[in-house]
């Protein structure tokens, strides 16, 4: 019996090291598996000519979205694009600010197509943006938005949007969100978190759709294009 206890004590001891072991090895490579996790996430799709670029709302404090969206539209890639936000009062929103970002980076105002609504999440915004798309009669939409959230906004609008119109996202760089440091600052954990978590509820509410791509896969690890 003292034989068979001094082997138990030994391999719960030697379990012990190994899982400290293990703790230790996950320290050391913390950064990269980090990094890496950030790369799987993002999502970026080769920009190609559209019928009009959309930028979603809600733009960061240094517009980078309308920034990334003015660059697209000058290199002719679109004739006009959408300033997509929400209202902060009756009166006014976020798309009039997106507007007016667009308009001091070059963009024409009678290239400016203006679209404010009232909605919070992004499904909402793409069920609200497809009447749009459809009034205008545009069958190639090209989709601005910030790197961490490109992900999440193919998934819905590959659901929300008919087949019929043909859907792509270009991602823009984001001041607030450092995919190589994102666990350095408050605001990178929050915003990587928030997507994923969004992520799982946007495949929670249109898990009865299919992606109008007629794709089934849940989560498809595309990293984004190196230099975006």
């Amino acid at each position: 019996m003292r034989r068979a206890e001094r082997g138990g004590i030994f391999l719960r001891l030697l379990s012990l090291v190994v899982f400290l072991a293990f703790l230790a090895l996950l320290y050391v490579v913390r950064h990269p598996l980090l990094r890496l996790a950030a790369q799987l996430w993002l999502l970026d799709e080769p920009a190609e000519s559209a019928d009009a670029i959309v930028v979603l709302g809600d733009d960061n404090y240094t517009a980078d979205r309308a920034a990334h969206a003015a660059e697209l539209y000058r290199a002719g890639l679109a004739p006009q694009v959408v300033a997509s936000g929400r209202l902060l009062r009756p009166y006014a929103g976020i798309s009039e600010i997106i507007e007016r970002d667009l308009g001091s980076r070059g963009v024409p105002a009678a290239s400016i197509v203006k679209f404010s609504h009232r909605f919070a999440n992004t499904r909402e915004e793409a069920q609200a943006l497809t009447g749009l798309v459809a009034s205008r009669g545009w069958k190639r939409v090209l989709l601005v938005t910030s790197n961490y959230h490109a992900r999440r906004t193919r998934f819905i609008f590959g659901r929300v949007f008919p087949p019929s119109v043909a859907v792509r996202v270009s991602a823009s760089r984001d001041s607030e969100f450092d995919p190589s440091h994102w666990w350095e600052s408050r605001l990178g954990v929050r915003l990587f978190f928030n997507e994923v978590l969004g992520y799982a509820v946007a495949w929670w509410e249109l898990r009865g759709k299919p992606s109008a791509a007629g794709g089934t896969t849940l989560f498809l690890l595309t990293p984004a294009r190196s230099g975006s």
